[in-house]
């Protein structure tokens, strides 16, 4: 059973422009989702209505079935989702550990480990890292909170090539390894080769790539 579902889903922009029309489409727990399209097409616009930080002007986001305005957005946001940006959103004062306790119930130091930090990078100053591994901590941070559904806003974006792969690849091995769904947008064809499954978003409309 899908855990995120969008159902006839479509949206405008006050002005009138529509961005997304009449999307459907089905996620998983275990997989990375990657949403493909160019700046402007309506990738991020789609993320906040999965996110429950916008609401779609026709159909409906469905979690785990339900609709999410059943229980109301602010729970499904506290309760479902964890988000990663491109400008990874830590709390420059504070270190890795630090940062993934604010909302893990999970030791961060394993998880930390297991994304590529040593033991003195745990506790640095998140200033000090380079921003391959603020990216790592930024998705250690979703990894061990207990939302299942974990949405990836340009993960890659302000990334080297090297590093990005890393990125995505430690994000497809995660969903799989923590049980989560990742849904991830971006315009790296690089980046969304990776993913599990790759959709192409385009004039509005959502339509899957075969890899």
């Amino acid at each position: 059973m899908s855990i995120l579902e969008l159902k006839n889903v479509s949206y405008a922009y006050e002005k009138g422009k529509t961005v997304l029309q009449n999307i459907s489409a089905e996620m998983q727990t275990g997989k990375l989702y990657a949403i493909l399209g160019p700046s402007g097409s309506g990738k991020t616009t789609l993320l906040s209505l999965l996110g429950g930080l916008d609401t779609p002007a026709q159909g409906t986001v469905l979690f785990d079935g339900e609709d999410i305005t059943e229980k109301g957005l602010e729970h499904h946001r506290r309760n479902h989702i964890a988000l990663i940006f491109q400008s990874y959103n830590l709390i420059d004062y504070m270190t890795p550990v630090e940062n993934v306790q604010l909302t893990a119930k999970l030791d961060a130091a394993p998880i930390l480990k297991r994304l590529g930090l040593e033991k003195d990078e745990m506790r640095r100053n998140v200033l000090k890292l380079s921003g391959g591994q603020q990216q790592r901590v930024a998705i250690a941070r979703a990894l061990a909170s207990d939302s299942p559904v974990i949405l990836a806003d340009e993960p890659t974006g302000n990334l080297d090539a090297d590093t990005a792969g890393e990125i995505t690849s430690i994000l497809k091995k995660s969903a799989r390894a923590f049980g989560k769904c990742v849904v991830m947008v971006t315009h790296d064809r690089e980046a969304a080769n990776q993913a599990d499954i790759v959709w192409e978003l385009k004039r509005g409309c959502l339509k899957e790539k075969k890899l």
